[in-house]
C-alpha cells in the first residue's frame, strides 16, 4: 500500500489525445482554461501557467524583482525546491525555525532572521497545512518585504476565509503526479498585480508575448496544452479528492490519537503524534504526517513494511545541511521534525480496508493492547 498512488484515469486520457489529435500541444487553448479555471481556486488571482512548481516559485522571485545581494527567509524543513529557487534567482536564503505543531515558518524566528538586505519572505505550507500568513504577513508589510506563498503541497488549503496562494505578491503551485491535483507535470504562479503577471509571462516564453517580440531575456519554461488538459480535469475533482483526505485524515486521527506503545502516559518521546490543525486552518493533507521519538521510527516503519503499509519521511536531511546550503545555523525545531516525522496513507484512492489495514499496522507497531476490532468506520459519507 503506497503512501502516494497518483491518479490516472480515462479522463485524463481521454483530455490528453484530444488535445494531441488537435495539433495544438503547447501553451494554447487549454493553458489559457486551465489558467482562469485555477484562478477560482486562489480568489480569482491571475494565475500563469509553468512546466514545473520549481519554475514557479524561481519565475515569482524573478518577477518581483529579487535577485542578487537579496536575502530571501525561507524554512528549512521543506523539499530542496523551495532554496533552490532562490539561488536560481540570484538571492541568497536564510534559514529559519518552524512552529513545532504546524510545520510552517515560526514568525518569532523569522521576525529574527530579517535583516537589512531581506527582500522576501518564503513561507511554505507543508504537507498541506497552511502557514501562519496572519503573523508573516504583517511582519512582511511592517519590513516592507514581499511574500511568496510556497503552496506547492496545499492546492485548496485556507486560512480562514483566504484561500493559500492569496495571501502574498505570488503563490507557487506544482503539479507534480503525487501532489493533491496533477498534470503529469506543471505549474502556476498566482498575482495580484496584472504588471507581475505579464512579467510572469514574458519570463516563462523567452522573453516574448508575440512571437520574435523578444522584449527581455527569458527561458522556455511552458506548460504543455497535454498537462493543462489533465490538469482542468483534476481541478474539477479537487473538491472532493480534498474531501476524502481530510475525512481520511480524520479517521486516523480519532484511531491513533494518544497512542503511547504501552509506555506510561509522560514518558519521553513515547507514543504517536498525530497532526496539528492550527485554528481556522483548512488542512487538505497532502500528507498525513506524524511524529514518533527519533530512536524508534526505524522501526516503527519497518513493522508497517512488513504489514504491508508504505511509509515515507519528509524530510529525513533538512536543506540547511544539504551540501550547497550547509552554514551555521541553528534550528532545533527542524532539526527535531527530521529525525521524528513519519507519513502515512492518506490519498484518495485508499479504500475502507486499507485504512483499516493502516490502523491495525500502526497499533501493532506500537505495541497498543486495546487492537482494533472489527471494520473501520467509514471514511467517507
Amino acid at each position: 500500500m503506497p503512501v502516494a498512488r497518483p491518479v490516472i484515469g480515462d479522463e485524463e486520457i481521454a483530455a490528453a489525445v484530444r488535445v494531441l489529435r488537435s495539433g495544438a500541444v503547447v501553451q494554447g487553448p487549454e493553458v489559457a482554461a486551465f489558467e482562469q479555471e485555477f484562478a477560482e481556486l486562489v480568489d480569482g488571482r491571475e494565475c500563469v501557467a509553468v512546466n514545473s512548481g520549481t519554475s514557479a516559485l524561481h519565475l515569482a522571485l524573478v518577477a518581483l524583482g529579487i535577485g542578487p545581494g537579496d536575502e530571501v527567509v525561507v524554512p528549512s524543513f521543506s523539499f530542496a525546491a523551495t532554496a533552490n529557487a532562490v539561488r536560481l534567482a540570484g538571492a541568497e536564503p536564510v534559514f529559519a525555525d518552524i512552529e513545532p505543531g504546524t510545520f510552517g515558518l515560526d514568525p518569532a524566528a523569522v521576525a529574527a532572521a530579517v535583516g537589512p538586505r531581506t527582500a522576501a519572505l518564503l513561507p511554505v505550507h507543508l504537507y498541506g497545512h497552511p502557514a501562519a500568513m496572519g503573523e508573516l504577513g504583517r511582519l512582511a508589510e511592517r519590513h516592507g518585504l514581499a511574500v511568496v506563498e510556497d503552496a506547492c503541497q496545499a492546492h485548496g488549503a485556507a486560512l480562514g476565509a483566504t484561500s493559500v496562494g492569496a495571501f502574498g505578491e505570488a503563490g507557487c503551485f506544482s503539479f507534480y503526479p503525487t501532489k493533491n491535483m496533477h498534470a503529469l507535470e506543471g505549474g502556476m504562479v498566482t498575482v495580484a498585480d496584472p504588471a507581475v503577471a505579464r512579467q510572469l509571462r514574458l519570463l516563462r516564453n523567452q522573453g516574448m508575448e508575440q512571437r520574435y517580440r523578444n522584449e527581455i531575456v527569458g527561458a522556455n519554461l511552458r506548460m504543455t496544452d497535454v498537462s493543462a488538459a489533465v490538469g482542468r480535469v483534476q481541478l474539477r475533482r479537487l473538491p472532493a479528492a480534498n474531501e476524502r483526505r481530510r475525512a481520511h485524515a480524520a479517521l486516523l486521527d480519532r484511531e491513533l490519537a494518544g497512542l503511547r506503545g504501552g509506555l506510561p502516559a509522560g514518558a519521553p518521546g513515547a507514543g504517536l503524534r498525530t497532526p496539528v490543525v492550527a485554528p481556522g486552518a483548512r488542512h487538505v493533507y497532502h500528507q498525513y504526517t506524524v511524529r514518533i521519538a527519533a530512536g524508534e521510527r526505524d522501526a516503527f516503519r519497518a513493522a508497517l513494511a512488513a504489514a504491508g503499509v508504505g511509509t515515507e519521511v519528509y524530510y529525513p536531511v533538512p536543506i540547511h545541511r544539504l551540501p550547497p546550503f550547509v552554514g551555521w545555523w541553528e534550528l532545533p525545531e527542524t532539526e527535531r521534525a527530521a529525525a521524528e516525522v513519519v507519513s502515512l496513507p492518506v490519498h484518495p484512492s485508499l479504500t475502507e480496508g486499507e485504512l483499516a489495514r493502516v490502523v491495525a499496522a500502526v497499533r501493532d507497531a506500537l505495541g497498543v493492547a486495546d487492537r482494533v476490532g472489527g471494520a473501520v468506520p467509514s471514511a467517507v459519507a
